[in-house]
């Protein structure tokens, strides 16, 4: 049954183009208008994209070439209004100030119930469709802040629809058009975990066959609607099929359980939410002729129960944006009788310790650029469209070619490459089953290995999981950390659901054990390995409050079959999770992490035992951002994710940091003799060579 909507006021919102009316989509020209093209960077950094030939080594018929993308467009799903603000900045603000595209897509109208206040305000009736539209005005207040400086920046707001018979409404803001908002309407759940079939969770299982909608007082959709599972697929494939993106970010699907309580540690709108786009991606990466499109997901609410990872000015931005949005002032500036902005969030802006922190969900390693079998060789591995991407740069004066792509769809964002003593590389990731009918979600690790130095890439092998199946946290696995001992067998360790480590060892067959518990308790992010120069291996892995190491035997003996010793306490402080290793001096590996609040980067010497060999060091210069801190192999050099969110370097210890402002970038940097490696938010590599 359909009933028509009341239209609202919102007297902010401009009059809509007769092009926009038509459903003509406003950001199309923007590239043009910019100047943005899919051609090579200049300057110090080279990069290679998809227009390039095939690398040495990845054979044409395991590979498809992605199309050659046209400029960085950044589509980003939420499942409510504030989801983006509380989760995804400063990234979101950053791409804002990039001037490329950006679009946000808000899954739900986050309708709560309806009562737009914050404690001490007199106390509304309830109205869903009004308080949906006052999350709305508050959403394109905080956007059109972010990008002009002012809150009231005009609008265009249109009714759309989307392939597959969709009705939704986008926003375009008005002086920058490459800006835009899409609200999709659906109910939400109401509850953060209670059952409740009528929602996202309830139409991913089955518990319900339509989802209705929550049509906002202003929308200029005016017709109510019901989706079924796939309706909702084929509208998210829709939108990405409008807006093309080259990189998309969502929310963890698999976001684990909390410790404390045993229920889901986040809203359950998010997760299920996320799962419904991790379809639309899969469908979407079989359509010909689109850019290529990576992807990064984001930790929600359990990222306020780690130590915060933003220094202090970065936090003040973000809250700044959070008041906006929150309608602080409570001042009628809108002119919309249904209000601002989210009075609820009003009571608490930076939320339950939100506001302080940005964390990657399975973000990959900093290990992704590998030696080949060659003198100056070099492999670069990421994912795009859910597949292993492979660069590759035959000798050190030779370009950087690719990314081709391999065989074996599902992959998650991030891989982690680790060459064996013969001189091949093998690539491990965690990839996601979405079951279908009949089947059930499920995520495990996997590997490929090249059949020979320099030669081919093989069919992906399944490892398994620790925890088969979504029953409980059984999903929620993190990126790999592995160790090859001098025979050439790796050890794999992963954080799983229950945030304690698992491990599978390779047996001489080429095979790998059943995976089997490794100790530790309340660990977080991705685990990180290093082998020192004895051959000895070094896992580290954060908690809330320290970091726990295993030490791994160099070779496995008859009596020490490739067993890793207990997880150890290192006595270091709390950090902000993300981690990387490598090795340092004749026995020994060190640590890079970024201390909580301020962000800087710091390191310890590890050579065994647990405990770090002498204090934690200092990085001169700080450099505050967030993200992982990576050293470069032959010149203690040090590459990370300047505030900014750009890629920032010091070419030695004690010489002056550079960049930070540069293109954005996805995952974390990473090193290799003579440079930098990022892949950036247009699916390319660049690398910047270091300068004396």
């Amino acid at each position: 049954m359909t009933s028509r909507r009341p239209a609202g006021l919102a007297t902010r919102l401009a009059t809509v183009p007769s092009a926009v009316r038509r459903g003509l989509l406003v950001a199309t020209p923007v590239a043009v208008l910019l100047g943005i093209t899919g051609g090579v960077l200049v300057a110090t950094t080279g990069s290679s994209d998809a227009s390039d030939v095939p690398s040495r080594g990845v054979p044409e018929a395991l590979a498809v070439k992605p199309v050659r993308t046209s400029g960085e467009s950044v589509v980003q799903f939420m499942a409510h209004p504030d989801d983006d603000l509380f989760f995804m900045n400063p990234d979101t603000s950053q791409s804002i100030a990039s001037g490329r595209s950006l679009t946000s897509v808000y899954l739900t109208a986050g309708e709560s119930d309806g009562r737009n206040n914050r404690r001490g305000d007199p106390r509304r009736p309830a109205d869903k469709a009004a308080y949906a539209e006052a999350r709305q005005n508050g959403i394109r207040a905080a956007y059109a802040e972010m990008a002009t400086g002012d809150r009231t920046s005009p609008w265009d707001r249109t009714e759309i629809t989307i392939d597959g018979g969709a009705r939704a409404e986008l926003n375009t803001l008005r002086s920058r058009p490459q800006i835009s908002l899409v609200w999709l309407q659906l109910k939400e759940a109401g509850t953060v975990a209670d059952e409740r079939p009528n929602s996202l969770h309830g139409l991913w299982d089955g518990k319900t066959g339509t989802l209705g909608s929550q049509l906002a007082a202003g929308s200029p959709v005016r017709e109510d609607f019901a989706y079924t599972r796939e309706q909702v697929v084929a509208t998210i494939d829709g939108v990405l099929r409008r807006f093309r993106p080259t990189f998309v970010r969502m929310l963890d699907p698999t976001p684990g359980l909390n410790e404390r309580t045993g229920r889901t540690s986040d809203h359950q709108d998010h997760t299920y939410g996320a799962r419904f786009v991790q379809a639309a991606l899969a469908r979407y990466a079989g359509r010909p002729g689109r850019p290529a499109f990576g992807v990064q997901s984001y930790l929600g609410y359990s990222t306020g129960s780690l130590p915060h990872s933003l220094d202090p000015g970065t936090f003040e931005a973000k809250l700044r944006t959070l008041k906006t949005y929150a309608w602080m002032d409570h001042t009628d500036y809108c002119e919309d009788p249904a209000g601002c902005g989210d009075r609820k969030v009003a009571g608490r802006p930076a939320g339950r310790n939100w506001a302080q922190s940005i964390r990657y969900a399975r973000s990959g390693s900093t290990s992704w650029v590998q030696p080949g079998a060659h003198a100056g060789e070099l492999y670069a591995f990421g994912v795009l469209d859910g597949r292993l991407a492979v660069w590759h740069r035959p000798g050190k004066a030779a370009k950087w070619a690719g990314p081709v792509l391999q065989e074996g769809a599902g992959l998650d964002g991030g891989v982690v490459p680790v060459r064996l003593p013969d001189g091949r590389i093998s690539v491990y990731g965690t990839r996601t089953d979405l079951g279908g009918a009949g089947g059930g979600y499920r995520r495990e690790v996997a590997v490929t290995t090249q059949a020979s130095p320099g030669g081919v890439f093989g069919p992906w092998r399944s490892l398994g999981s620790p925890q088969p199946g979504d029953a409980g946290a059984g999903a929620d696995i993190s990126m790999p950390a592995v160790v090859v001992d001098r025979a050439g067998m790796a050890a794999v360790y992963v954080r799983d659901g229950r945030h304690a480590m698992s491990m599978t060892v390779q047996r001489p067959d080429g095979g790998f054990a059943p995976w089997q518990p490794a100790g530790g308790r309340e660990l977080r992010g991705d685990p990180v390995a290093a082998v020192d120069a004895t051959g000895r291996g070094h896992v580290f892995a954060a908690t809330p409050k320290t970091v726990l190491t295993w030490t791994h035997p160099a070779t496995p003996t008859p009596a020490s079959p490739s067993s890793p010793s207990l997880p150890m306490a290192t006595g270091l402080p709390p950090t902000t999770v993300a981690l990387s290793a490598a090795p340092d001096g004749k026995d020994g590996v060190r640590l890079w992490f970024r201390e909580p609040v301020s962000g800087d980067a710091r390191s310890a010497r590890f050579t065994g035992g647990g405990r770090p060999v002498g204090p934690v060091t200092e990085v001169p210069g700080g450099r505050s951002g967030h993200g992982a801190v990576v050293s470069a192999p032959d010149r203690g050099g040090l590459a990370l994710r300047g505030r900014p969110g750009g890629l920032a370097t010091a070419p030695a210890p004690g010489r002056p940091w550079t960049g930070g402002g540069g293109p954005l970038f996805s995952g974390a940097p990473a090193t290799a003799p003579g440079g930098v490696a990022a892949l950036t938010l247009d699916g390319r590599l660049t690398w910047t060579p270091w300068h004396p």
